[in-house]
């Protein structure tokens, strides 16, 4: 198999002239983006970086992150991105505990690299116009060429190390290698159909595996990478008019965002055969909405993880909204009991449980960075017990209710948020909603959703259209709560934490009988 760098090679001897990257006014073909990518490659061994070594990078989806990404796939070195919003505490803790020997970043976090004590102990790389005078410019990095193409990975090597989000406890590294990225990648592309020249929307963060895909697909088809630093509406279909974008692997709330916004017109997307989503489930409300304004020739739901990128796929997620299809290219899964402590504790269609991935796949991870205890719990007899609750339907496809965490026990009944929000969502007057279970006296845990509207709705009036779409009385919520906007991590997960305490005082109760 051909590691990342190799493969990086491969579409540059195909397709020498053609453009790779673009960022506004900035484009490169292959050739001059290899070029860049050996000079960067170059600058961090004669920065210290040896083989095998972690580099931090915090940076917006800049063209020299991208660079930098590949540049240590032909080093060798471990690439290790971290969301440019860290605060210079999550900086500190990433640096000690990855072993980090150094560090670039631009203007998006320079104020928590000022303030991280282990951050002034590194050499530092920084792009743009940053006050740092002990760091280089990128342009001074990459200011050589070398004498002979750098080429150093092997598919056994690793690639990068991702983050979780550490929403209980500390983030846990996740080191994957060369060839998992690679069969990643293969994977991604098979399961969006995607054809030699392709032009994708680089607007998933890089610190995120959607992002990664993303960069990583468009090198296998000789295809665009096409750089948006921040999401921004009209930037956005700025770039998709401009570059003629062809695909788009976006979270919901990015679609959401896009097709609400007052300058969006299915005009502007024309060019855009196929949307992917991952990262979060899209509602069937958005899902409907979606299909309406881009009229894609293939819509694709992706559920999947940084630990093993693909569980399932359904390349038709218009047709059963709420569905994650089925297994992908490289990929078994199974549902086992809630407290399963084997893989061999499955349960039958319609029961919901815990959903488990085989350890096999040629994506997988192999074990966190460090953390013998996360090990212990998520890694069993060669599964991957992911924390998610779902079920597979009498068809054999998956349908995901959410986290074992978020599950609702309200009255001694299980209660997953999923269905709820996928009732409601399909109300006219709502524009999104969320849906978690608050400590009550009588019922352990009310049913609460909280909910954007486009305009007043009465609790009444929801609660009838729950009960008339056919969602059980036990199931429909008690409690309505109307916010400004639901709270989202960067890349469009609900904070279900943070709504739990906040607005509990707030709520108006719904007829409870």
């Amino acid at each position: 198999m051909f590691d990342l760098g190799r493969s990086f090679l491969a579409a540059v001897e195909r397709r020498p002239d053609d453009i790779a990257i673009t960022q506004g006014e900035f484009r490169r073909s292959y050739t001059q983006w290899f070029d860049d990518i050996q000079c960067a490659a170059r600058g961090l061994e004669v920065l210290g970086l040896n083989k095998g070594d972690r580099l931090l990078v915090v940076m917006q989806n800049r063209w020299q992150m991208a660079t930098l990404h590949w540049a240590c796939q032909f080093a060798g070195i471990v690439v290790t991105p971290l969301n440019w919003r860290a605060t210079a505490e999550e900086l500190e803790y990433c640096i000690n505990d990855a072993q980090i020997r150094a560090l670039v970043y631009d203007e998006s976090a320079a104020e928590a690299v000022r303030g991280c004590e282990a951050a002034s102990r590194l050499p530092r790389v920084a792009v743009g116009d940053i006050d740092d005078q002990q760091a280089i410019s990128f342009e001074q990095l990459c200011e050589e060429a070398p004498e002979q193409t750098i080429l150093r990975a092997s598919p056994d090597d690793i690639s990068l190390m991702l983050y979780t989000s550490g929403t209980t406890s500390k983030p846990k590294g996740v080191p994957r290698r060369h060839r998992a990225e690679r069969a990643a990648a293969v994977a991604h592309v098979a399961q969006n159909m995607y054809s030699q020249g392709e032009r994708t929307l680089g607007v998933m963060p890089l610190y995120h595996t959607m992002g990664v895909r993303s960069l990583l697909s468009m090198a296998l088809i000789d295809g665009c990478f096409v750089c948006v630093p921040k999401f921004d509406v009209e930037e956005t279909l700025e770039a998709i008019e401009r570059e003629q974008i062809s695909n788009l692997y976006l979270v919901p709330t990015l679609y959401h965002m896009l097709i609400e916004h007052p300058a969006f017109s299915p005009e502007r997307v024309r060019s855009v055969e196929k949307i992917g989503f991952a990262g979060a489930p899209m509602s069937a409300g958005l899902m409907a909405r979606v299909e309406q304004a881009f009229r894609p020739k293939l819509f694709v739901n992706h559920y999947g993880s940084s630990e093993i990128y693909t569980f399932t796929i359904d390349q038709h997620a218009i047709s059963k909204p709420g569905s994650s299809g089925r297994g992908g290219l490289n990929q078994r899964i199974r549902v086992v009991s809630m407290d399963a402590t084997s893989p061999s504790q499955a349960v039958a269609p319609m029961e919901e449980g815990q959903i488990i991935a085989d350890l096999g796949s040629d994506e997988a991870f192999e074990g966190y960075w460090n953390r013998p205890d996360a090990d212990a719990k998520s890694l069993r007899d060669g599964w991957y017990f992911t924390g998610d609750t779902g079920y597979f339907d009498p068809d054999g496809d998956l349908f995901v209710t959410g986290r074992v965490d978020d599950m609702i026990i309200t009255g001694g009944e299980n209660v997953s948020p999923a269905e709820i929000e996928n009732c409601l969502s399909l109300h006219p007057q709502v524009e999104e909603v969320a849906v978690v279970g608050l400590p009550d006296e009588q019922w352990g845990q009310v049913i609460t959703a909280y909910i954007k509207a486009r305009e007043p709705i009465e609790d009444a009036s929801l609660d009838k259209y729950c009960l008339e779409a056919g969602l059980a009385r036990f199931k429909r919520p008690r409690r309505y709560v109307f916010v400004e906007e639901i709270p989202k991590s960067p890349v469009g997960k609900v904070l279900r934490r943070m709504l739990r305490p906040q607005h509990t005082n707030t709520a108006n109760t719904a007829n409870a009988s």
